[in-house]
Formats: structure tokens, sequence, C-alpha cells
């Protein structure tokens, strides 16, 4: 572990060295490239140097006790060591959680998709309500967000909403939201008060950028017909709503929310790439697993993550086990604590296979 610090210190040093050259200063995407990778390996860096300072101070207070013959002094040096020793024991756990394999796609923003699943008309409305809580989390953070495609409902529901969240580290939290949602709840459309299940499907994506995924425009169908729905007269009445077909696989992509027919295009392609980053993703995903047995964060989307228990407002997500009774606080955004202790579980798992 020691010798991966020393070159990744090493490694942090000539980036510092490549930020003040003139050469690269003056070359804007080299300029952000090296600024990235330097902002990457800074916490660890500075945690490695924290590391041997400790270590020097426990080298330094183990040779004045070897030194020493007064009994008290002794007995104040043996406590320092003690708590250095602790300390020291805490830094290495940090590193070796730092150098973790880290998911490529932890920085990109993320494309959302929520489906509305069983249960009808209720359905559509948890839907609406897992997208507020998503921009609400976003907000939260200081990400913005975009709607890039909707399939609304009479009673403001959602069959479908498609959109995307663009900030900083927004993928590394919201891709534990993959999976199916599960609400009880008695519906605004149930006249005797029974309580009923609904469910609805989240699938997070990472945006894909034009140099992960190369498409081929030979590989397209597009086609463009009116927009139906809400909209206004112009949207209903011209040709702006676009529908990408993928041939070799088959995706279909549409989007219509935008009069312009060029930006329906060109949201469209967005989530096409986001989708064919993540079939790949899967697929690689998939062949590792089979090459070892075993998966490590990559949860079926089929399977149900989360129930809303609105009669007891109880939010449990049942890969962890995690029971919080703050319902209505969880769907206004409040997501941290359940994201950060699946993030724990994700690295325990992998500290767990790195041993």
């Amino acid at each position: 572990m020691l010798e991966r610090l020393d070159s990744i210190e090493a490694r942090y040093e000539e980036l510092e060295g490549l930020l003040g050259d003139p050469q690269v200063f003056g070359d804007p995407e080299a300029y952000q490239k090296v600024a990235k990778e330097h902002k990457r390996l800074s916490s660890i860096v500075q945690k490695y140097r924290e590391y041997k300072g400790v270590m020097k101070e426990i080298e330094d207070a183990r040779a004045m006790l070897e030194d020493e013959t007064d009994g008290e002094f002794r007995e104040m040096l043996e406590d320092e060591l003690k708590s250095l020793r602790s300390r020291e024991a805490s830094l290495r756990d940090e590193l070796r959680r730092a150098l973790l394999p880290r998911d490529p796609n932890d920085e990109k923003n993320v494309i959302v998709e929520i489906r509305a699943g069983t249960g009808g008309e209720e359905a559509a409305l948890f839907a609406a309500d897992l997208y507020r809580m998503y921009t609400r989390y976003a907000e939260r953070h200081g990400w913005r967000t975009e709607v890039m495609s909707t399939s609304p409902t009479d009673l403001g529901g959602f069959k479908e909403i498609i959109f995307v969240v663009e900030g900083e580290g927004a993928y590394s939290r919201l891709k534990f939201e993959s999976g199916v949602h599960r609400v009880q709840r008695i519906p605004v459309t149930e006249s005797g008060g029974r309580i009923h299940t609904s469910t609805a499907t989240v699938a997070v994506l990472p945006e894909a950028e034009e140099v992960d995924v190369q498409i081929d425009p030979n590989d397209l169908r597009i086609d463009t017909f009116c927009s139906s729905g809400p909209g206004g007269q112009s949207v209903n009445t011209t040709y702006s709503a676009v529908r990408i077909t993928h041939l070799p696989t088959g995706l279909v992509v549409s989007c219509q929310d935008e009069k312009s027919q060029h930006k329906n295009r060109e949201r469209a392609l967005r989530v096409l790439r986001a989708r064919l980053l993540d079939m790949a993703k899967q697929a690689q995903q998939q062949e590792v697993a089979e090459a070892r047995r075993a998966q490590v964060g990559m949860a079926e989307r089929s399977e149900r993550i989360r129930t809303y228990n609105f009669p007891q407002s109880r939010v449990s997500d049942h890969r962890i086990g995690l029971t919080l009774y703050r319902i209505h606080e969880i769907l206004d955004g409040d997501l941290d604590e359940i994201i950060d202790a699946l993030a724990a579980d994700e690295q325990a798992r992998l500290l767990e296979q790195a041993q």
C-alpha cells in the first residue's frame, strides 16, 4: 500500500508542476484534464502526508520513551504514543478505503428515468412524488436539473419522466437509486379508505459524452411526428417531436417536450447515449459477475429496493435493512442518511473483496 501511495504522491507533485506550465495553461482542454486529476488525488495525498507525519511522531515518541527515566513523564509519553497509534490505525484504514477502485462514472452527470409500474393512476402519482424527491435532493446539493421528456397523466402524475441531473458527484450519489420503489398508502382516488400498494421503477444512467459512446449516424432511424398532450397549439400541430431508433440494439427514444425539433433531437440523442453506455456497462459487469460468481454493488433493477409506507410514516431500504420513520422529510429530498448508508455498505463489501 505504501509503495502505491508513494507513486500517487509523486504523480501529484508532477501534476502540480504541470499546472504551472505555460504550455499546459495555454491549452484549456489539457489544463482541465490535469486539474481534474490533481483534484482527484489531492485528498489522498493530504491524508498520506498526515499519515507520514503521525508515523514520524510515533518514532520520536518511542525514542524519547527509551531515554526517559522520570516516571511521570514516561506515563505522559505512553499516553501520547497510545493516542498516536490510534490515529495511525484510523488513517491507515482511511487510506485503504481511498485506494479502493473508483467507479469511472462517479463524477458524471446522470440521466434519471422514472416509470409508473403497477397501480394505475396511483403509480403515476407516485412517480411524480419520486421526481419531486430527486429534484429537491438535487437542490440541496446545488445540482441543476432539466426535464428531457415527460408523459403526464390527467391527475398530475407521470407514466414516464426522464430528466438530467448536472453536478459534481451526481452519479456517485444517485446510482444507488436504480430499482423498483414501492409505495403503500390510501390513494386520492380511493373512496373506501383502503391502503393500496403501487410501484415505480427508477433507472439512473451516467450521462455519456460523445467520446464515451460513438454513434454511427447510419445506425439511426429518425422519425418526426406531431406532439401529443399538453403544450399548446404550436406543439401539437408541428412535426417537432422526434423518435430515434438505434437499429443495432433496437433502443427507441422519443422526445416531444420542446417546440423545436432540433432541441428534441438533441435531447433524444443524450438519452440514447446514456442508455447505450449503460448497456455496455451492464454487459461488462455480467461478464465479470460470471467470472467470479459474485456481484458487488449491481443489484438487478427488477428487484424491489425500497418501500414507502405512509400509514406508518416509514421508509425501508431492503438492501441494507435500514428503516427510518420520517417519510415526509425523505420525500422532500432529505435522502443523505439513506445514501450514506448505501455508500458505506458498498465500500465495506469492496474492502472485504480486496482482502
